[in-house]
């Protein structure tokens, strides 16, 4: 297309060339709604996969509602205490499950690109413009190099939340 737009520039043929610049932008304008509607594909296969993992976690749940139910009805402390470990174990696995479809969710548009080579391209597009690139290319985005460091807070507070579970499973 754009030798095309060049011949018909250099020949002065301006209705010639409006047209392939017309069906240029076309073509662009088709892969970009195709991308779109690729990504929003890609959501709702998440959301979908979601949705049954969710629903084979609420069958294992009910199981250990019925293992409680049991339980209280004998009084057994220790299958008491057993079916409360299965369900805490069942929690936590909802909240693993959780943080990777909503960690997948944010990325269904990212992408599968090595980083490596999307940041070659990205130096080779600033280099043949004459642009710049500053500090923020080196900590943005899945191109980034900067790993985010989990806060001091964040790990203090996860060690406090274990110290008291295990304070009140001793008790």
């Amino acid at each position: 297309m754009a030798i095309r737009k060049k011949q018909a520039i250099k020949q002065g043929n301006k209705e010639g060339a409006q047209i392939h610049a017309q069906d240029a932008i076309r073509e662009k304008n088709q892969a970009l709604n195709c991308l779109k509607m690729a990504s929003r594909i890609d959501a709702v296969s998440s959301r979908l996969e979601t949705a049954v993992r969710m629903n084979n976690l609420s069958t294992s749940m009910a199981g250990v509602v019925r293992g409680m139910s049991t339980g209280l009805q004998s009084m057994d402390v220790d299958k008491m205490a057993a079916t409360m470990d299965k369900f805490e174990s069942q929690f936590e696995d909802l909240d693993v499950r959780t943080q990777y479809m909503d960690d997948a969710m944010n990325s269904t548009t990212a992408s599968t690109t090595p980083a490596d080579q999307v940041d070659t391209l990205i130096q080779i597009v600033a280099d043949e413009n004459q642009l710049e690139l500053g500090e923020a290319f080196n900590d943005v985005g899945p191109v980034g190099k900067k790993v985010p460091q989990p806060s001091v807070a964040e790990a203090s507070k996860t060690t406090d939340d274990l110290e008291a579970r295990l304070a009140n499973l001793r008790s």
